[in-house]
C-alpha cells in the first residue's frame, strides 16, 4: 500500500471528464476479478459490457444510475457504480454492480467514501435496500459489505457443462 500521508479520500459523482480513469478502472476491476473463483462466469453474465467507454458514458446519463469516482486529493485512484432495479412489489432496490478501489490506493479510506456515497444516492432516490456481490472466497469483500450492513441473502450455486 502507498503512504499517502495527510492526503483527503473523497467521492463524487462522475462526470464524462473522468471517462478516460473509468474505463482503465473498470478493466483493471474485470481482470482482477475475472481470476477470482467464480469470476469467469462472472465475468461472461454480470460484468459490464463492451465497449466500457460507451457503456460507462450511458451510464453517466443515466437518470436510474449513479456512477461516483473515489479520490485521494484530486487524483480518481477507485469508482463505484448503483442502479435502481424495480421490482415486481413496486418497490426499488439499490444494485451496487462495481466497486473497485486502485489495489495500491486501498486500505486508506477510498472505498468506505464510494460506498456511502452510492448507499445515499440509494436513499434519496427512495431504494427499501442495497444489493451488491462478492464472489465466493473473497473475504476481503465480503467483510468490506459486511461492514456497512449488508449481509448475504441469497446463494447463486453453478455447475460448468463444458469439458
Amino acid at each position: 500500500m502507498t503512504d499517502f500521508g495527510a492526503s483527503e479520500e473523497t467521492a463524487r459523482t462522475a462526470t464524462l471528464d473522468d471517462l478516460d480513469d473509468l474505463v482503465n478502472l473498470a478493466q483493471a476491476a474485470i481482470d482482477e476479478k475475472r481470476t477470482q473463483k467464480g469470476g469467469g462466469v462472472w465475468a461472461r453474465r454480470e460484468r459490464r459490457g463492451d465497449p466500457l467507454d460507451i457503456s460507462l458514458r450511458t451510464a453517466i446519463g443515466a437518470p436510474d444510475q449513479e456512477v461516483a469516482v473515489g479520490l485521494i486529493d484530486d487524483t480518481v485512484v477507485g469508482y463505484g457504480t448503483v442502479r435502481i432495479e424495480l421490482l415486481a412489489d413496486g418497490g426499488q432496490l439499490g444494485v451496487i454492480d462495481e466497486l473497485f478501489v486502485d489495489p495500491g490506493c486501498r486500505a486508506v479510506g477510498v472505498g468506505e467514501m464510494l460506498m456511502n456515497h452510492l448507499v445515499d444516492w440509494c436513499r434519496r432516490r427512495g431504494c427499501f435496500g442495497v444489493d451488491s456481490l462478492a464472489l465466493p472466497g473473497d473475504r476481503h469483500t465480503k467483510n468490506f459489505f459486511e461492514s456497512f450492513g449488508l449481509v448475504a441473502r441469497a446463494i447463486v450455486v453453478h455447475r460448468s457443462l463444458e469439458t
